[in-house]
């Protein structure tokens, strides 16, 4: 299959910039927004609008869109989820394949096929485990649902009348499709998590920069912890990194990485998440969902788990 034209200038071109512009050129910092900005060398010699950049970094929906697209899709998934001891044993797990099946305006999902080991279930078949939980409420689909659709618009998220799994489901959904803006109702951590505001901006440092991902040239934006912060402002740290990248070509992001953890005395918990995309037709969707958790919550044991959801065969 021949390359995309466009990419291939793409491709070209940065090589250019990289191989033949003077060498003097160094990376660069701009303040957005009361955001410190560092520009990669290759971002300082292409000209990149970077305050509509991060604006757009700030009000991308395509990734919400992608999961949105689940809504209207047949697919097949591959689930595997793991619970861990402290010395990373296998305690419980459950390995599946299920399939999403779409008529008319409504969706049904079918268990293909199930394993599971050691006590990931009750006896009243609930599941024992938080992080198993969490991890059905959001990938699996319980009886028949009708009436959902793929369109974004200016829905928002909110915890308003929610309470206990739903409304940690909702606290999650917005971690995942909106990073860096306020959660309320979290204790602790509601506004430390707001970084493209102040004070928490104060804290990070932005940086764009050009890479390969997965065969496609992408910007890539980074959000990780100032180097030189001092102890007291280490504690305020919520979001260890998220890395984005985006197609050059279209904007669409074509994967995101999270690193989070924080301590109370409350609770307590260091999460890893990557997400890579894929495309069926002209939709992007989710391909590959990776998580790494562990957490403890006062009065509850402590939860280390492990899941990874596949999805394929899309129709």
């Amino acid at each position: 299959m021949w390359p995309d034209p466009r990419q291939l200038i793409t491709c070209v071109t940065l090589a250019f910039l990289n191989l033949y512009l003077p060498a003097s050129a160094q990376d660069s910092t701009i303040n957005v927004d009361h955001k410190t900005v560092t520009l990669k060398e290759v971002i300082v010699r292409s000209n990149l609008n970077v305050t509509k950049f991060i604006r757009r970094v700030q009000e991308d929906s395509t990734f919400y869109k992608a999961f949105k697209n689940l809504h209207i899709l047949g697919y097949t998934a591959l689930n595997d989820v793991r619970m861990l001891d402290n010395k990373s044993r296998v305690v419980a797990s459950l390995n599946s394949r299920t399939r999403q099946s779409v008529l008319g305006k409504c969706r049904t999902m079918q268990t293909i096929e199930e394993t599971t080991t050691g006590d990931m279930y009750t006896k009243k078949r609930e599941w024992n485990y938080y992080t198993a939980e969490m991890y059905a409420g959001l990938f699996f689909t319980r009886d028949t649902v009708c009436g959902d659709n793929n369109i974004v618009g200016n829905a928002a998220f909110t915890n308003k009348g929610k309470s206990g799994i739903q409304k940690h489901k909702e606290q999650l959904k917005m971690l995942f499709f909106n990073p860096g803006k306020r959660i309320a109702g979290i204790p602790f951590i509601g506004d430390k998590i707001a970084i493209f505001e102040e004070p928490a901006a104060d804290l990070y440092d932005f940086i764009v920069d050009v890479e390969e991902h997965k065969g496609l040239m992408c910007y890539v934006f980074r959000i990780v912890p100032r180097a030189d912060l001092i102890k007291s402002e280490k504690n305020d740290i919520v979001i260890d990194e998220i890395t984005t990248w985006f197609n050059i070509e279209n904007w669409e992001i074509t994967a995101r990485n999270y690193q989070l953890s924080f301590e109370t005395g409350v609770y307590d918990f260091d999460i890893r998440m990557e997400v890579e995309m894929g495309h069926f037709n002209n939709l992007l969707v989710p391909v590959l969902i990776i998580y790494h958790g562990n957490w403890d919550v006062a009065l509850k044991k402590r939860e280390r788990g492990v899941f990874t959801a596949t999805l394929f065969d899309f129709n």
